[in-house]
């Protein structure tokens, strides 16, 4: 169980942090090309508030995992992983979200990899046997 508990956990860190740079990526190409007009469907802003939404949003994503890696807040890394899997849940399920052929799929392999990267922020919050974490 403790070898599970530890894959689940690190296999949260690299989810929230591959993330975490993509959504800084597309937000910082969106303000570099001067073009801040962008607009996915499935979150409920779009434009220049969407484009600083997902760039704050990856700069906190990455200060908490950062911070969780360190062993200080992890349970901040908790709450912004749980807050990214409300959003693609929202969006994607119950919201008039419509998916191009074949999105459905990935939409849905998307939501359980954000789901295990909750259970894994929730068990890096928790001190495994031997562990010395800082809180």
């Amino acid at each position: 169980m403790v070898a599970l508990k530890a894959l689940v956990r690190y296999f949260s860190y690299v989810f929230n942090g591959l993330l975490a740079l993509f959504l800084l990526a597309v937000s910082g190409l969106a303000l570099a090309s001067g073009a801040a007009n962008l607009h996915l469907g499935m979150l409920p802003w779009s434009g220049a508030t969407l484009t600083y939404i997902l760039l704050f949003g990856a700069v906190l994503g990455l200060i908490a995992l950062v911070l969780a890696l360190r062993g200080t807040l992890a349970w901040l890394l908790f709450l912004w992983t749980l807050a990214v899997t409300v959003l693609l849940v929202k969006g994607y399920v119950f919201s008039g979200y419509h998916f191009a052929p074949g999105e459905a799929k990935r939409a849905g392999y998307l939501i359980l990899a954000s789901v295990i990267g909750v259970i894994g922020a929730w068990w890096a919050m928790r001190p495994a046997a031997g562990r010395k974490d800082r809180y």
